[in-house]
């Protein structure tokens, strides 16, 4: 079991927490972790960061920049922590290049914009983790739940560091009866 923190736009936060309403799986091409709905694993702060930024995007659907906690038990988890699961991943590439062999179309990681380094536009990434889940239930019948990893993201934290000023852990809900329980975490003012 983890804490994970979900940022939405507050109506919606709401009629969720109300249970009104469900959690949205993404299914972007670029999602780096696959489909899924996505969460911060134990970091509000990253949550709230990316809500304000995600909310001044041009067609954002966020009004009102919330978020929302979540108790979340990872099941049967492809974590990208676990050196198994990273030889795994190799492999469903592997079988994705067998698959792909247009090289002119191959999935590539690539940014949203040319003064982005990060590489958020994550399609070859999002069709390895498809490959992966596709591979795991074609040859065992077993899904994953869920997928988790650790991601580098922003400027250096100190000049010559290996830390990044946004890095986090990430983890993409498949199975949402993994979310065994949604809250309302503490006004963001009491942790900063």
């Amino acid at each position: 079991m983890v804490y994970g923190f979900h940022g939405i736009d507050k109506e919606i936060g709401l009629r969720i927490l109300n249970q009104e309403q469900e959690f949205k799986l993404s299914k972007n091409r670029y999602d780096w972790l696959g489909d899924g709905i996505y969460f911060w694993e134990n970091n509000i702060a990253r949550a709230w960061q990316y809500v304000e930024i995600a909310s001044k995007r041009k067609n954002s659907s966020i009004r009102t920049p919330y978020v929302l906690g979540a108790i979340l038990e990872l099941g049967n988890c492809l974590d990208l922590l676990n050196q198994k699961h990273l030889d795994f991943l190799a492999q469903s590439y592997d079988l994705l290049k067998e698959l792909l062999t247009d090289e002119k179309n191959f999935p590539k990681n690539t940014s949203f914009n040319k003064n982005d380094f990060d590489f958020k536009k994550r399609e070859l990434d999002c069709a390895v983790i498809r490959m992966a889940h596709s591979y795991m239930q074609k040859s065992t019948g077993i899904h994953f739940d869920s997928v988790r990893a650790a991601f580098w993201e922003g400027d250096e934290l100190y000049e010559g560091a290996g830390f990044r000023k946004q890095n986090h852990i990430q983890i993409a809900i498949l199975n949402p009866n993994c979310i065994k329980g949604v809250f309302l975490p503490r006004d963001k003012t009491l942790y900063q």
